[in-house]
C-alpha cells in the first residue's frame, strides 16, 4: 500500500466531490496506463498509486476512515478497510476506460468477416496484352442455404447462453483485479446452437466450388491483381464475405520477353543479307512488319519499333519492341558450298583487312599484349 496522501497523489482538495476525484483520476489515468506507455515502471508505478487512492477516496466509507485516521483506516493489516463497500477496481476500470481502451464491458463481436482468399492465374502474353474474360473455378466455404448461415435448424434459432448471458465473456474477480476471459461454453459467441442445422452440421457454412467469370482487363502484366469484392469465404455467424484476389502471372513466351511496356526478342539473320542488307519478316503482337536490315550490319545490332510493344492496364502509353540481331552462321554445307566460301575468304582476306576491321583490330591488340609480356 501506497504511503503518499492520496489526495495529493490525485492532485485533489480534500473537500474535492465524488465527480471531481473521478475527474482528476481519469487524467491521471489516461496519461500512466500501461497500454500507453510499454516497457515504463515509473507509469506504471504512478498509475497503481493513482489507482490505490481512487478506489480509497471513490468509496463513501473507506473515504471517511482515510480522512480521520490516514493510510491506518483503510490498511486491511491494521484492522482497516470496513468491508468490500464502494467501487472495487474492476468497476472503476470499467468506467473510466470503458469509453478509451474499449473497457471490460466491450463485448466481442459475434459477427466475424470471412477470409479473403487468393487465386492464382496464368496467362499467354496475347491474352494479357489484348485482355479476357476468363472462368475459374474456387473451392470455398459459403453460408449454407438450408440455414441461412446461423448454424440452427430449419424452424430453430441459436439460444442465449447461460453461462455468460450471451456477452461471449465471463469475469473471474481477483482481489482488486477483475480478470475478462472467452466464455468457455459458447467460445465467445454469447450463442449456443441446441439443434444444429443438418447441412452444415452448426456450423453455418459448406464447402462448395464456386465458378466466376473474370474480367481480366488488357496490358495486365505479372503481379497485376484483380479484387473481387465478396467473392471470398463465407463469414462466421452470418457475417460478411471476404474478398477473392486473382493474381496474374505471364507465361513464358516462345519468341518475346516483357519489360513493362517494351518487349524484346532475338532475330536470326542470315550472313548474306546483314552484309549485302536485305528486308525480312518481324513479328509483333498486331502481325507482321517489314525491317529494313541495312547492308554490313553486325550481330548483335538492336533495332526499335515504336508503339510495337504493350500499352500497360496502369497508362495509355505503348512501349516498343526491340529487335536483336543474332547472325546465323551457315550449317549442312555441302562440299560446292564450302569451296565457295574458301574462295570467298580468300578474297576478302587479301584486301588488308579493309573487310574485317574489327578482326584486323583485336589481331593488333593481340600482338600487342604478347609483345608487352616479352618485354
Amino acid at each position: 500500500m501506497s504511503k503518499k496522501d492520496y489526495y495529493e497523489v490525485l492532485g485533489a482538495d480534500r473537500n474535492a466531490s465524488e465527480a471531481d476525484l473521478k475527474k482528476a483520476y481519469r487524467k491521471l489515468a489516461m496519461k500512466y496506463h500501461p497500454d500507453r506507455n510499454p516497457d515504463d515502471a515509473d507509469a506504471e508505478a504512478n498509475f497503481k498509486e493513482a489507482k490505490e487512492a481512487y478506489e480509497v477516496l471513490s468509496d463513501a466509507q473507506k473515504r471517511a476512515a482515510y480522512d480521520q485516521f490516514g493510510h491506518a483506516g483503510v490498511d486491511p493489516s491494521m484492522g482497516g478497510g470496513g468491508g468490500r463497500g464502494g467501487a472495487g477496481f474492476g468497476d472503476v476500470f470499467e468506467d473510466v476506460f470503458g469509453d478509451i481502451f474499449g473497457g471490460a464491458r466491450s463485448q466481442r463481436s459475434r459477427v466475424q468477416r470471412g477470409a479473403d482468399l487468393r487465386y492464382d492465374l496464368g496467362m499467354t502474353l496475347e491474352d494479357a496484352v489484348q485482355g479476357k474474360t476468363v472462368k475459374i473455378k474456387i473451392p470455398t466455404q459459403v453460408k449454407c442455404k438450408t440455414c441461412d448461415g446461423s448454424g440452427a435448424k430449419k424452424g430453430s434459432k441459436p439460444e442465449t447462453c447461460t453461462t455468460c448471458a450471451g456477452q461471449g465473456q465471463v469475469r473471474i474477480q481477483q482481489g482488486f483485479f477483475s480478470v475478462q476471459q472467452t466464455c468457455p461454453r459458447c467460445h465467445g459467441n454469447g450463442k449456443m446452437i441446441t439443434d444444429p442445422c443438418g447441412s452444415c452440421h452448426g456450423h453455418g457454412r459448406v464447402q462448395e466450388t464456386k465458378t466466376l467469370s473474370v474480367k481480366i482487363p488488357a496490358g495486365v502484366d505479372t503481379g497485376d491483381r484483380i479484387r473481387l469484392g465478396g467473392e471470398g469465404e463465407a463469414g462466421e455467424s452470418g457475417g460478411p464475405s471476404g474478398d477473392l484476389y486473382v493474381q496474374v502471372h505471364i507465361k513464358a513466351h516462345p519468341l518475346f520477353e516483357r519489360d513493362a511496356n517494351n518487349l524484346s526478342c532475338e532475330m536470326p539473320v542470315s550472313f548474306v543479307t546483314t552484309a549485302l542488307g536485305g528486308e525480312i519478316d518481324v513479328p509483333t503482337l498486331d502481325g507482321r512488319v517489314k525491317l529494313k536490315i541495312p547492308a554490313e550490319t553486325q550481330t548483335g545490332k538492336v533495332f526499335r519499333l515504336r508503339g510495337k510493344g504493350v500499352r500497360s492496364v496502369h497508362d495509355s502509353h505503348a512501349g516498343d519492341l526491340f529487335c536483336k540481331v543474332v547472325v546465323e552462321t551457315p550449317v549442312n554445307l555441302n562440299g560446292e558450298q564450302k569451296e565457295l566460301l574458301r574462295g570467298f575468304d580468300e578474297s576478302v582476306q587479301g584486301g588488308n583487312h579493309k573487310h574485317s576491321p574489327k578482326t584486323h583490330s583485336w589481331l593488333g591488340g593481340v600482338k600487342k599484349f604478347f609483345d608487352d609480356l616479352k618485354s
